[in-house]
């Protein structure tokens, strides 16, 4: 069984998704829009430019995402797509790209279960927590399981 984060934009995805490939080294695997739907002339004109599906390839992890319905979209609210890296320099710089023009939520710093952490909602409106376990490895649950 795989969990795989699906994150809903308003128009943005496209863009969003261009931002990730390049923050997080990831590799756009595709992305389907409306107008490539197997019948364009049945697909609603405001979803011709609207991603209908995108998936991107992260390590071993897969990310999916698609434009809400026109009219529809609503920011995400309690949910954090959780980025775990070994390396705190690198958690810093995704951290620092992730934050501009964005909120931060919780600086990143180190903390009593991290060698890095912190908090912030990208200038997407995705909410983003960003963890470095480093010499506190034994208390991430990522390192116990």
């Amino acid at each position: 069984m795989k969990i795989v984060p699906y994150l809903n934009f308003d128009g943005q995805c496209e863009e969003a998704f261009k931002f990730y490939e390049q923050c997080l080294g990831g590799k756009i695997m595709g992305i389907m829009k409306g107008e490539d739907a197997p019948m364009p002339e049945e697909m609603a004109a405001e979803w011709k430019g609207r991603v209908m599906h995108a998936c991107m390839q992260v390590g071993d992890q897969l990310l999916m995402a698609s434009d809400s319905p026109p009219g529809q979209h609503q920011a995400p609210q309690g949910t954090y797509v959780s980025v775990h890296i070994d390396d705190p320099a690198e958690g810093r710089r995704v951290f620092d790209v992730l934050a501009e023009n964005g909120k931060v939520e919780m600086p990143f710093d180190k903390t009593f279960w991290a060698a890095g952490f912190g908090m912030c909602v990208d200038r997407f409106g995705t909410p983003w927590m960003i963890n470095c376990a480093g010499d506190t490895a034994g208390q991430d649950c990522q390192a116990q399981a």
